[in-house]
């Protein structure tokens, strides 16, 4: 997951390949909650890893249910968690749950209940944003009951600490619940009431019309898969009969995300122009509502197919036909049609969407903001949005709210290419770190099918003598920007270090650079693996270095290691250190440096280094070990070492690395499209 304040999205132009998504973050907590509410042991597969179920599984562990990873290969991968059964272990408690509602709103109703049957007193509490979203309708309706709830900040809203009831519950008459704000209080009054219904039944009346509906039927679905049959009389009524009290299914299957697919059919309907894109995790085949964003896409021209567990989405009509759509039925996958919209043929309006004011932000009103950064003509009200593509596209600075969808919406806003944007401009998202609420590897999800022209991609080129820091300095660099890294120098002492082991003479230039063009190498991290062995410290073994030094001017070795350094010029972006990244392999390099500490500053770092490693040395040896190598490079017949002509020299020789690389972020931002 990128952690970086910004990420950079260049221009994009085409997609396709597979992506395969995380499970589904509505499934995966109602999932969490029933087996914690369970009796026995539930194994849950394929469970999303992400900020919102890390909260849900932290309450659950504070409560008492034991919770046990079975394979921790690939993100939560597979969980088995023993349940309550309906019994409290934990009576008093206070639950942090950040700004899931998913986890408040289901966690509110069930602990209101066994709090107020069991003696229990717990607090519910989350971020700031957290406690502006309304919870006063689902409190209004567990109180009647007997639940006792109080609010500890403003009323309507979390923080609430749950309370020991005065007197047993009732359920003789029916539940009243609103149905017009939010949909995730009628999931916590179905979820929490088959603690109360093993001697009666339970009814729960809607006032006024229910929204999102697909959300009500994916907790119906999985209410049944743990023994609960609710009756519902349309969509006004519902009936949790008498005798009914959960049951664990043994294992479950969470299904991949329907509304993060629509990011992807979205992305295909734009830009799977030769190819298609292939979505796995899920498919025709899904319980969840949002998958009905497909025919959203394909009344704006997409060419859509599927099976049991996938999708495939080809470009059709271009431009896309705009819509005017009734979006109660898919109100977060909606958000990713007003993105869409910047690509039709005229106005697209969404309606139908007030639920968009009280989620993680105010979705209408931001959506609207950031749209008009973009050079979009958009009109808001209480329930509907009307986007008119922009004229001339603008590169725009993305802020997300601290929301995981704006984030992901506007990722599309790069293929403005597509749209006859010339030239097109890059899209700034702004703290894309928060795609971790349900889809952390997204954006690295988005690249890996998601292509440019190659000199689209920026390049910075970091060059230097040896020992001046290069690598360092670059690691840095890519770590605060999200973007790759090509450390060149572990290429050439990665050639010369499988030299060595095959014992390949250093003036085999042949046989040397028949090595390189079949390195098998892997950096990430720091850890540097060749041939699936991990080689990292002995990649500095001053052997090593020398022999890198040597075969690094020869012109076959130079040009079977050029490809593999072009390989590394991919979406988002590419930091490149090492010999002649400004000169000879990225020219083009938007931001090229040359480093130039002394020799002695150099030496000094060098010395200081080995020590750290417990390598024995002299300081007088480096410094004149260093010297020969300057002398060697730069007077070398093939690409001798020198700063390209437009490179930006900085003498490091005194100052830190978090200095360095300030200053170099600084320029960067002065040469950025959002300067």
């Amino acid at each position: 997951m990128y952690s970086t304040d910004h990420l950079d999205i260049p221009p994009l132009l085409s997609a396709a390949g597979t992506v395969r998504l995380p499970g589904s973050k509505s499934i995966s907590n109602r999932v969490l909650l029933l087996a914690g509410l369970s009796e026995g042991t539930t194994v849950i597969h394929d469970l999303l890893d992400s900020d919102d179920t890390q909260v849900m599984l932290a309450g659950l562990r504070t409560l008492g249910c034991r919770v046990e990873a079975i394979d921790t290969e690939t993100g939560f991968g597979s969980l088995s968690i023993s349940g309550l059964g309906g019994r409290l272990d934990v009576r008093e408690a206070a639950l942090f749950l950040g700004n899931a509602g998913t986890a408040m709103r289901p966690l509110t109703a069930a602990l209101a209940m066994l709090a107020a049957t069991q003696n229990g007193c717990f607090e519910l509490s989350g971020v700031a944003r957290m406690h502006e979203r309304p919870i006063g309708d689902l409190v209004d309706a567990l109180r009647p009951l007997g639940c006792r709830i109080d609010y500890l900040g403003q009323p309507g809203f979390p923080p609430l600490k749950l309370l020991p009831g005065n007197e047993p519950l009732d359920l003789s008459v029916p539940i009243r619940v609103r149905g017009d704000v939010s949909s995730q209080f009628l999931t916590a009054m179905l979820l929490a009431l088959p603690l109360l219904t093993a001697d009666q039944p339970a009814v729960v009346e809607i006032d006024g019309e229910l929204i999102s509906k697909p959300y009500i039927e994916i907790t119906l679905n999985l209410l049944a898969r743990f023994g609960i049959k609710v009756q519902r009389d349309g969509w006004q009524r519902f009936v949790i009969p008498s005798g009914s009290r959960y049951q664990s299914p043994g294992s479950i299957h969470v299904e991949g995300d329907a509304s993060s697919a629509s990011y992807f059919v979205a992305l295909g309907a734009i830009a799977a122009t030769e190819q298609p894109l292939r979505i796995e995790g899920v498919g025709t085949d899904s319980i969840q509502g949002d998958l009905r964003f497909i025919e959203a896409a394909r009344s704006m021209g997409a060419e859509v197919s599927g099976g049991a567990g996938w999708i495939e989405v080809r470009r059709g009509r271009w431009p896309l036909a705009a819509i005017d759509l009734d979006c109660n039925h898919i109100p977060d996958a909606a958000m990713t049609l007003a993105v869409m919209a910047l690509y039709a043929d005229g106005t697209t309006r969404l309606s139908h969407i007030a639920s968009w004011r009280v989620k993680e932000t105010d979705r209408i009103a931001a959506m609207a903001t950031e749209l008009r950064k973009l050079g979009a003509s958009v009109v808001e009200g209480a329930d509907f949005i009307e986007i008119t593509p922009p004229t001339v596209w603008k590169a725009a600075a993305i802020h997300t709210y601290d929301d995981h969808r704006m984030a992901m919406c506007f990722s599309l806003a790069a293929c403005n290419a597509l749209a006859g944007q010339s030239p097109a401009v890059p899209v700034r998202i702004l703290d894309p770190k928060c795609v971790g609420k349900t889809f952390p590897d997204y954006f690295e999800t988005f690249f890996s099918v998601a292509h440019t022209r190659p000199e689209w991609i920026p390049v910075i080129a970091v060059d230097g003598p040896t020992a001046s820091g290069k690598g360092t300095l670059a690691g840095v660099l890519s770590d605060k920007l999200g973007y790759h890294v090509l450390d060149s120098g572990v290429l050439y002492r990665a050639t010369a270090l499988a030299a060595i082991d095959a014992r390949i003479d250093a003036t085999d230039e042949p046989a040397l650079a028949a090595l390189a063009e079949g390195l098998d190498i892997n950096f990430k991290g720091g850890v540097v693996r060749l041939g699936g062995e991990e080689v990292t410290s002995r990649l500095r073994q001053e052997d090593v270095g020398l022999l890198a030094s040597r075969i690094s001017a020869l012109p076959q070795v130079r040009q079977a290691l050029l490809r593999l350094q072009l390989s590394f010029r991919r979406l988002p972006g590419l930091v490149a250190d090492g010999r002649d990244m400004g000169t000879v392999v990225f020219p083009d390099a938007r931001l090229k440096v040359y480093l130039t500490a002394s020799a002695e500053a150099r030496a000094q770092r060098r010395f200081s280094q080995l020590a750290t490693m417990g390598l024995s040395t002299t300081l007088e040896g480096l410094l004149a070990d260093l010297q020969d190598r300057d002398a060697r490079d730069q007077n070398r017949a093939v690409a001798p070492l020198k700063p390209a002509a437009d490179a930006v020299l900085l003498d490091n020789s005194t100052l830190s690395i978090g200095s360095s690389t300030e200053t170099l972020l600084n320029i960067w931002s002065q040469r950025s499209s959002f300067a």
